[in-house]
Parts: C-alpha cells; structure tokens; sequence
C-alpha cells in the first residue's frame, strides 16, 4: 500500500455504497485507496460557506453525497445542487519508481506529469482558477487534482455537474497565437464572438430556428424569399450533403415514371431522406419561412377562402391574405401542383411559408374549429385521450358555436356533463390558465339564454378567456363539481371542494379550490384558485428595498419572536413567508408549517395541512407543533383569538413563528391584535417586525418606453411622497429631489416610465406583479407606544422617527421612478 494510503481513516463494512475516487491519469498515482469511506474532507456549499465533515461515499445515480458533521455520527445525503465541491484533506502522493522485468525504474514514464491550468465556471456566473496534475470528468462531475509540493502530491477535489457550467483546460489557441505575436488580440476577440455565433445556429440555420409568429414579420420575410435566386430542390439537398450526386440522379430518372411525385417526396417515400432534412433544405437553401401554425394569429377570412376538406386533403394552412394575395403554410411549399390548385379554387395568387411537419395536422382542426368552420367533423372524436391533446384551447374556443346553431329555437337540445367535446374543453382550459399563469378561473352563468362566460385572473387583473352557449350552463358546472366530489343535486347553497387536476392531465401536477355560488335565478358561477406547486423565492427576489430587506433579515434571524406579514388576500403573503423560510432553513433547525391550503411544497420543511371540518384548526396543529421540539413554526393565517394567543406564547417560549393577517397596513395590525384581546404587554414583548404587502403590475420589458420626466410629474409624485411624514419629520422637496436624482437618476434628470402594450403583454403594458412593502421593527419606543395602546398613526409616526419606515405608498412611489411600474398602479393598490 503506497504511503499515502497507509494515512486514509479507517472504513468500516457499513457504507452505504462504493464509490472509488478516481486518481490522477499517471502512472505514478496508484489506484490503491480503496473506496470512499469517512474520509475527512471539506465542502463548499452553494453559498460559499465551508464546513469540515466526514464523507461517507458518493451516489452518482442518486446525485448525492453521503456526508457525516461531527459528533454526530447520523448519515446525511447531500444532493449535488447543495455544493460546490468537495476537497479531500488527505493529500495523494505519486508512488515510488517502478521496475520493469529487466530490473530497470521507469523513471521518464512515472515523472511524466503535466500540470495544465484550469478554469471552472460555475453555475452561479462565478468562476474559479488554479492548476491540477490532469483531470478525470465523467457523468458524475470533473475530479481535479491541485498539486501541493514540487513532488506533485495532490489535493483532489470534485465539482458536480450541477455546480458548473463549463470548464477549460490549457491555454487557449487564442492566448497562444497572441503570445507568438501570430495575431493581435483584438482578432482573437471578434474570431470568437464569430465562433460563439456559429455554435448557436443549428442545421436548419435561423430560418428553422426562429419560427415566425407575427404577420408583419411574415410578410417580410416573404419579400426576401421572392428576391432569392431560383434554386431547384435537388441542388439544394446536394448542397447540403443530405444525399449524394448518384441519389439524385437515380431519383430523377425515378420521377420520370412518377410525375406526380415531387422531387423531395420521392426521396422520403424511398428513404433516402427525413422529412426534417427536406425542411431544412427548403428553408436554408431555398428561403422559405418557418412559420410556428400553433402561435399563429390566424385570420378567419383567409381561412373562408379554403374549404375545410381541401385544406386536409392538401396539407396547407391558410394564414392571411393581403391585397388578393392569399399566404398558406405547408410542408412542402415547393409543390406547384398545391399551389395552382388553391390559385384555381380560391381566385387568389398564392404564396406558400413553411409549417413544421408536426404542428399543421394540430393546428388545422383547431385553426378551422375556432372559427366554427366544418367544427362538427373537428370535434366528432369520441374516446380521445385527454392526455394526448395539445396543452391550449385553440382547437375548442368558440367551436362549441356551431352545436348552438339551434340558440333561437324553444325545443334545443341541452348538452350532458359527460359529453367527450365538454370533458376536453375543461381540461384544456384549465391547462390554458396554467400556462398563462392565471391565478383564478371565473365560470359565470345566467339564468337566461344569455352565453356563459369564462374569465382568467391574471396578474390581478380579469381578462375574458371564451364564452359559451347557454346549452352548456348546467353540464359545465356539473362536471366541474363531479372533478371535485361535490353534490350535483344541490344548487341553492355554496360547496368547497378541490381538484387533483394530475387524475386528469399528468403532465399538470397542480391543485384547485373550487368554489360554487348559487347566483339570481337558479345558476351557478364556480371560481377555481389554481395552487401550483411552486418553489420558494430567494428573498432578494421579493422586490424589497435595500433597507427593508436588511431590517427583515436582521428581525427573522432572531433565536425567538414573532412576525407577520400582513395584506389582503393575494397579496403574496405566503410567498414572502417561505422564501423567509428558506432563508432560514438550515440542517440545525426543525421547522413546523400549518398551512389551508399548502400553496408552496418545500421538502425541507415538515408542513402540515389543517382542516377545520375535522377540528384541526390552526390553533391546535400549534399546539401540536409546541410538544414536537420546534425551531421556527409558521402558522398559514391568525383568524381567531385563540391562534393569536398561541403564537404569542410560543414566540415568549424560545421559538421564532411567522404568520400572516389580513390588515391594511403594518400599524393597524397592532391595534387589531389588541383588540382581539391579546396582552398588551406579552404582545409587545414577542413581536419583532410586521411586513405589510401588495402586488402592483410590472412594464412590460419588451415595450416599456422612457423619457424624461416633466417637473409636473416630478412635483406631483413629491407632495404624493411627503404627504405621509408628521410635521416635525418632514423633509423638504428639494431634498427629497436630490436623494432620487443620486438614486434613480441618468445625466442628472429624473425618468418617466411607461408601457404602451405588445403582443407579449396582451397589449395592456404590464406583464408580472412585483410586491410593495412597508417594514415596522419594533424597538424600546415602540414597545411603550403598543403598552399603552396607542392608535396606528402613533406607531407609524413613531417608527419613522426610529427606523427607515416607508408606507407602502412611498414605497411604491420608488418602485416608480425605478422604473419597474407605474404611479397609477401604486395609487390603485395603496391607500
């Protein structure tokens, strides 16, 4: 055994797994140390932070490590995405001089050890540098080897795949040719920023890459297309090397025979060639525009030009038409064939674009569908699977129109909740407000033959999704209430119930709170929260400011108290509490949640789901939390006197607890505590900050527009900001101008933001909310003013004396000049 494996910990017989630490790839390291087992070792975890510890083997399959933290002597798995690396303490040196059978050393071969300079960057945007004696990189991660003496003994140590992005051994080709003088380095710079940009472009170069979605975008590229040189299809396959000279020559004599063959389809039919590789011929040799059919805005009129048959028959898409030019999309838009035969049918020059091979048979039922076009033969497709439909509703909205033909008529059909074409649109539409990040799905009815309309709350905000005839009222609701086991026989009082949407779509692992409303007139209307699994934000994604963010983490990092965050509902409260969570979670802490509902899973945490019909209420899972050695215990909302009361004991007893309310502002959640009965002065003693919250609409990135902003503008947003402070705290206008302009200001003036609405936000201006907040951290003053019970303009005045608090209002007034939203937004959701 080579020394340096006589210094390895002992191993015992009970690792979990074996796993061998590769050696540097010489000769002179043997590979003699055995498997991994508690070797001592130091790891960097995702935030930079080191921690000795014991590691016990490593689980490539699992992506873990196995590590042990004295004293204790537990294994604990260590997923790859928690660490940087891991280095070994126990050094490795290369072996003695070996003797081959003629009893000569083979000292040239064993010192041959070449030390390479290494960069690693990593997953964060960080990277790191250094020199190793070789490398191993396999699927488990890169295995580097730092050399320690002149003798090349090593420090190993081990990146997993998850930590880097990429990783460069030597000295650049570029650095060397600059070295030698051979080039200068600003050619290497634009050589590489050319090489970048060809690594980037795929097979089918941009055309194939970028797919069209816009029609002005589509009609220009079609101009270019026109003014291209005459390329034959055969040229342009030879040109690409996608078959030989001899391959065409054969499949030309072939389409002698076969005139009514195309070129390109001979070739696939006798399968010489992919339909994917005649694509990229057509659009990179032959110009032609890729159009993306499924995000298409199709024109209905282009689409009247075409019979429905004819389209399916042809495999074409008709997209617009402009000044009698009609535009298609098609497979093969080289077939002439196709295009004189639409030219006839419709009296229209037509130009042809290109769709992708799978998106056109999709998009033609739902295109012709969506417009009740030939709907009835789109929609006659009993026992489909729901999990085979593609994830929008184009192919359902408005194609229900046409069953309604009979709207007018005293004797017309009503439509069964199990109807196959209803199943299929509820699945779809809750699929479609899933991936436009819709929080809740309004269903509204009428008692009269007026139509049913859906609606979509995004960005808190109503937007109309569809409307369907009143034929479907009843069944809708009814199937809705079968998806979630409520009774469909009782429609004069409300019912709650949720939906595992997972039984339905495997691929959308979300949750929804129903809830039903018995409306005028015997209807219904349901309301469906979608609950997504989300992950917890980091808490500089939270939009605090800088100083409200320092103030929170200084106040939640405390060994025991209270905070609350407080808002109206859906004011990403819960948010803000496990991304506080998250922050705090750590192996040392047990953490305890009683959440209704559980809207963000977190592995880490032990969450407990309440349930007030059974009497497990909030209070009691805290209870419950108090006998189970808790750290942090968050309690989903305080609704009653005696949840308060518990948490405020719990707090008083060693534990930090996070909770919610539903007040406007962080004063008056003072005030409605005490009025809820609590003690003055245990309150006081337990609370250590109260974060009040509320979402405003964000710009859009791709259209926001600035401009200098106007001295009225500025003048209003500043008595707007001065309105909040007390008399004797008030600061003038020209100083608060001097603090934004150091802030927020560019060549000494103040901006004027604003968003004119694009085809990205629905032509509104404003895509995603970003949160608003005001932060009071209790203090000794505070603490006297809550004793005595003093009114919620007290502590506000109070605490800006003490402590940077802004209102939501001025808070949101910073967000404004920062440019992230609008004063009107702000004014819509502050008081």
């Amino acid at each position: 055994m080579s020394p340096s494996a006589a210094q390895e910990p002992t191993r015992t017989s009970t690792a979990p797994a074996a796993f061998f630490w590769p050696t540097p790839p010489y000769a002179s390291y043997r590979d003699d140390t055995g498997a991994v087992s508690g070797w001592p070792c130091a790891v960097e975890g995702a935030n930079g932070q080191t921690r000795n510890c014991l590691l016990m083997t490593v689980i490539p399959a699992n992506r873990a490590a196995l590590i042990q933290v004295p004293p204790a002597q537990v294994n604990m798995p260590l997923r790859f995405a928690m660490f940087r690396r891991i280095v070994l303490k126990t050094p490795l040196a290369p072996s003695g001089p070996a003797v081959d059978a003629d009893g000569f050393a083979q000292s040239e071969l064993l010192d041959y050890r070449q030390r390479l300079h290494y960069r690693v960057h990593l997953a964060d945007g960080s990277s790191v540098e250094g020199e190793t004696v070789g490398h191993v990189e396999n699927a488990t991660g890169l295995f580097l080897f730092h050399p320690l003496d002149d003798r090349d003994t090593v420090e190993r140590v081990f990146y997993p795949r998850e930590a880097y992005r990429e990783v460069q051994l030597g000295e650049s080709i570029g650095q060397v040719l600059v070295d030698s003088q051979a080039v200068t380095k600003e050619q290497v710079e634009r050589a590489a920023a050319e090489q970048e940009n060809l690594r980037n472009r795929k097979l089918g170069d941009y055309l194939v890459i970028k797919e069209i979605v816009q029609p002005e975008q589509l009609l220009q590229a079609l101009d270019q297309q026109s003014k291209m040189p005459m390329v034959r299809i055969g040229e342009a396959l030879t040109a690409l090397g996608l078959i030989s000279d001899d391959q065409l020559k054969d499949a030309l004599d072939k389409q002698k025979t076969e005139r009514t063959v195309p070129l390109g389809e001979l070739l696939v039919k006798s399968g010489l060639l992919s339909r994917q590789d005649l694509q990229t011929a057509l659009a990179r040799k032959m110009g032609f525009p890729l159009v993306d059919v499924a995000g298409f805005p199709i024109e209905a009129d282009a689409l009247r030009k075409v019979p429905f048959a004819m389209a399916k028959r042809l495999k074409v898409l008709p997209l617009l038409c402009r000044d009698g030019v009609l535009i298609v999309a098609a497979e093969d838009p080289s077939k002439r064939a196709t295009i004189e035969e639409l030219e006839f049918t419709t009296q229209n020059k037509v130009v042809a674009a290109l769709a992708g091979i799978s998106q056109l048979a999709q998009a033609l039922p739902a295109a012709y569908g969506k417009f009740g076009l030939d709907a009835s033969k789109v929609l006659s497709m009993p026992g489909r699977n729901d999990e085979q439909e593609p994830a929008t509703a184009d192919k359902l909205l408005e194609s229900l129109e046409q069953q309604s033909g009979f709207a007018e008529l005293d004797n017309e059909p009503l439509i069964e909740q199990s109807d196959n074409s209803l199943v299929r649109l509820i699945n779809t539409m809750i699929i479609d407000a899933c991936n436009q990040r819709a929080s809740d799905i309004h269903v509204e009815t009428y008692p009269t033959k007026r139509k049913v309309r859906i609606r979509f709350r995004k960005d808190g905000h109503l937007a109309p999704y569809m409307e369907l005839p009143h034929t479907y009222r009843a069944a809708l609701v009814a199937r809705i209430k079968i998806m979630c086991d409520l009774d469909i026989s009782e429609r004069r009082k409300p019912q709650d119930g949720k939906i595992e949407f997972a039984k339905f779509s495997s691929q959308y692992p979300v949750e929804l709170r129903v809830a039903t409303v018995p409306t005028q007139g015997g209807a219904e209307d349901v309301v469906m929260r979608i609950l997504a699994s989300a992950k917890p934000l980091p808490m500089p994604d939270l939009g605090l400011s800088a100083p409200n963010l320092a103030q929170l983490k200084d106040a939640v990092e405390r060994p025991y108290g209270m905070v609350l965050c407080v808002g109206p509902t859906g004011s990403g409260k819960t948010t803000t509490l496990h991304a506080v969570l998250q922050h705090l979670n750590t192996p040392r802490r047990k953490i305890w949640t009683a959440e209704d509902p559980i809207e963000i899973t977190n592995p880490d945490l032990r969450q407990v789901q309440v349930n007030p019909k059974i009497d497990w209420t909030f209070a009691k899972a805290l209870r419950s939390f108090l006998r189970a050695d808790p750290d942090i215990i968050m309690v989903g909302e305080i609704r009653d006197q005696e949840t308060a009361q518990v948490a405020i004991e719990a707090s008083l007893t060693g534990h930090l607890v996070l909770s919610t309310l539903h007040t406007n502002s962080a004063p008056e959640t003072i005030l409605r505590l005490l009025d809820m009965g609590m003690d003055p002065f245990n309150f006081s003693d337990s609370l250590l900050a109260v974060v009040a919250q509320r979402l405003v609409r964000q710009f859009c990135n791709e259209c926001r527009k600035t401009e200098v902003a106007s001295t009225e503008q500025v003048d209003e947003l500043v008595r707007d900001y001065l309105r909040a402070f007390p008399d004797d705290l008030r600061p003038t206008a020209e100083a608060v101008k001097a603090e934004w302009l150091a802030q927020h200001g560019r060549n000494g003036q103040l901006q004027h933001f604003h968003a004119p609405g694009c085809s990205h936000c629905d032509n509104t201006g404003f895509k995603g909310r970003m949160g608003v907040h005001e932060l009071m951290v209790n203090g000794p003053e505070l603490r006297r003013l809550i004793q005595s019970h003093e009114r919620p303009e007290v502590l506000q005045f109070e605490a800006m004396r003490h402590s940077h608090f802004r209102t939501l209002r001025q808070d949101g007034i910073e967000k404004v000049l920062a440019g992230f939203t609008s004063i009107d937004e702000v004014r819509a959701n502050c008081n």
